[in-house]
């Protein structure tokens, strides 16, 4: 089985995972639609794929965004075979320095952004009777350490929409949640409370996955065969303990 012939939405598409799952994806010969906010990053990675891509600048914590998107895709490609949930934010913090505006932030993008992106597809797979979610959670959305309470809560909420929607849907959609542990991308990026950015050099200390580790993760559930799923793929690098 391959991934040729599929078409895919993945939000995120900017850069780290998104980017590498989607390079990945077209070249196993799928067609892959790129969304995320930053319109020249999507612009060169639309290009750098070439034909088998398509883009369009999209807010996954806007419903009428994601909405559009799936309209899109479908137009585009005449069909969605797969979407890739993989858009999220991780500004950890304690609970007690009270950055509300972030918890608010990352209730938005990691959980509504997951929902938004299922409802955008979901009942045009269920009319064609097959299809394929893949949402990205986080070992972080299997247990929680200090100062990732809010980001292991919407991780974990990401493992329950995804066993949800798979028992809901059992026999026409296939329901896949990765786990990724740490990966050398941008999202350390949107931390900023000063207390996490002092130690996170002795918190992080071991070497990262690549994106593109976590793409080939996401081919090998979408190229499975048809009667299986992979419904759980935890990944993390050797070093990692937590």
């Amino acid at each position: 089985m391959s991934a040729e012939g599929k078409s895919v939405i993945v939000t995120g598409a900017s850069s780290g995972i998104g980017a590498a799952t989607a390079k990945r994806l077209a070249e196993a010969g799928a067609q892959v639609m790129l969304a995320a906010r930053r319109e020249d990053r999507l612009k060169e990675l639309a290009k750098e794929i070439g034909p088998n891509a398509s883009w369009r600048v999209t807010d996954v914590t806007n419903h009428n965004d994601m909405l559009s998107l799936g309209q899109a895709a479908m137009k585009h490609f005449g069909k969605v075979d797969v979407i890739v949930n993989n858009a999220g934010i991780m500004p950890l913090s304690p609970l007690a320095n009270r950055r509300v505006e972030e918890w608010d932030r990352m209730i938005d993008v990691n959980i509504k952004g997951v929902l938004y992106g299922i409802d955008a597809v979901l009942s045009h797979m269920l009319e064609r009777k097959e299809g394929h979610v893949i949402n990205v959670s986080s070992v972080a959305g299997l247990m929680t350490n200090p100062t990732s309470a809010v980001y292991s809560g919407t991780k974990h909420a990401v493992k329950a929409i995804s066993e949800g929607l798979r028992k809901e849907t059992a026999g026409i959609i296939r329901v896949t949640t990765i786990y990724p542990g740490k990966v050398n991308t941008e999202l350390g990026h949107s931390i900023k409370d000063p207390d996490v950015l002092a130690g996170i050099g002795d918190r992080f200390n071991y070497t990262g996955l690549e994106g593109e580790d976590i793409a080939e993760a996401v081919h090998f559930a979408i190229a499975s065969p048809r009667n299986m799923v992979l419904n759980d793929i935890v990944i993390r690098p050797i070093e990692q303990v937590l």
